[in-house]
């Protein structure tokens, strides 16, 4: 059984920072690579960074670019992503994905196979 879970979410001021965190159990994490996700009410599901199992590569979408950073540890089985300069058009429900191959670093949702519940961020003054 393979199992994501988010946490970190919260509320936030505009300028603020949050950490959220993806903790993985029934895999080995460090094998496959991991994209963050997230669902604003009344939009589509957008990638957000992703990091790959193989050689750390990362991505991040151009709107997070500069203000958010993916980061994994593989000792705790756990994938990170910093976000800094929250605006509040980043609130949103973020989710944690597994990538099907170890490789992959991108954003299309048929190349991840597990997902999380997803954590709240709410960005308002």
């Amino acid at each position: 059984q393979l199992q994501l879970v988010e946490s970190g979410g919260g509320l936030v001021q505009p300028g603020g920072s949050l950490r959220l965190s993806c903790a993985a159990s029934g895999f080995t994490l460090g094998y496959y690579g991991i994209g963050w996700f997230r669902r604003a009410p009344g939009k589509e599901r957008e990638g957000v960074s992703c990091i790959s199992g193989i050689g750390g590569s990362t991505n991040y979408a151009d709107s997070v670019k500069g203000r958010f950073t993916i980061s994994r540890d593989n000792a705790k089985n756990t994938v990170y992503l910093q976000m800094n300069s929250l605006r509040p058009e980043d609130t949103a429900v973020y989710y944690c994905a597994a990538g099907l191959k170890s490789r992959y670093c991108g954003f299309q949702s048929p190349e991840f196979g597990s997902w999380g519940q997803g954590t709240q961020v709410t960005v308002s003054s």
